[in-house]
């Protein structure tokens, strides 16, 4: 809850009792004016509830927008150089046609045979050089695909792949398992869902580690008491997930490197790094996106965007 949403909340619930108490002891006008300043304190409590709601919801579209942006335009480089690789490919078996059909002539034609083995030459080169790029490109997708494969937890014993759960049961289930290294760490952890079931089609027990491992991650590095609130909604086939934590956060600079495979930050403490390049490779194999932000000194913030269909 924000500092703006506790300030409404407190003066609305200072007038409500307010307002008691001067119907009882005060002149009707003292009423209306304080009922009137509850009222408006918990309509203005309501509005910003509803604009952070908002604020999310743009941020996660924006995010979604530019890595659909971004894989486009990888998309896109990749044709055109396989476009231009065919040109030069249908240009060099021109030149040599060319080439058969000047041997076929008299001695004059050398200088044109020499110019034209240059150009083959520097057109070959060229080939080869894209046809690097596109092998390099070719072998960060596998090497990505392979590291999530790698990554992922094994399939609960007797389920599919794919099944049919409800996400907030399994959160609650993973906050619980945890429930006594939080207290020890004086984290208070809460969920939070304006429904007690979303449907999402996954391994329950890849589900559970991903909230663990999260969950386990702010327990590490708090620092501080505090809480972890995780948020849980739906927009459109989308499920959301929120988990921002009070603790000491990290630098901008590397907030981006945290789901990194043995990645430690300048927080770090004992553990192999592996907690959140997990989380990472369960959220992508589902079709999601995860990212993070987060400030020294105002906490970390992991958001979270699956697929309620799964993987696609």
């Amino acid at each position: 809850m924000s500092k703006l949403q506790k300030f409404f909340l407190i003066f609305a619930c200072v007038f409500f009792i307010a307002t008691i108490y001067s119907l009882f002891f005060l002149k009707p006008v003292f009423i209306i004016i304080f009922f009137t300043l509850h009222s408006l304190c918990l309509f203005s409590f309501c509005y910003v509830c509803y604009s952070d709601q908002m604020d999310k919801v743009i941020s996660f579209k924006a995010y979604h927008q530019e890595v659909g942006m971004e894989m486009a335009e990888k998309d896109k480089e990749i044709s055109d150089i396989s476009g231009r690789l065919k040109k030069r490919e249908s240009l060099i078996d021109q030149i040599r046609s060319q080439m058969d059909s000047f041997r076929s002539q008299n001695e004059s034609s050398k200088k044109e045979i020499s110019t034209l083995h240059s150009r083959i030459r520097e057109l070959e080169e060229k080939l080869k050089r894209e046809q690097e790029i596109i092998r390099e490109k070719e072998q960060e997708k596998e090497q990505r695909s392979r590291d999530v494969g790698a990554l992922l937890p094994p399939l609960t014993p007797g389920k599919e792949e794919r099944e049919t759960v409800n996400i907030i049961e399994i959160a609650n289930q993973a906050k619980d398992s945890l429930q006594s290294d939080a207290k020890k760490s004086n984290l208070h952890v809460t969920i939070s869902s304006a429904t007690d079931t979303l449907l999402v089609s996954a391994d329950p027990g890849r589900l559970m580690t991903l909230f663990r491992n999260i969950i386990d991650n702010s327990i590490k590095y708090m620092n501080r008491p505090g809480a972890l609130v995780i948020t849980i909604s739906t927009i459109g086939d989308d499920i959301f997930i929120v988990l921002k934590d009070t603790g000491e956060g990290l630098p901008n600079e590397e907030t981006k490197y945290i789901f990194e495979l043995n990645y430690q930050g300048s927080n770090r403490i004992s553990g192999n790094g592996l907690g959140l390049a997990q989380a990472r490779a369960i959220v992508e194999y589902y079709g999601g996106t995860i990212y993070a932000k987060s400030t020294v000194g105002n906490g970390m913030g992991i958001y979270i965007q699956i697929p309620a269909g799964g993987r696609i």
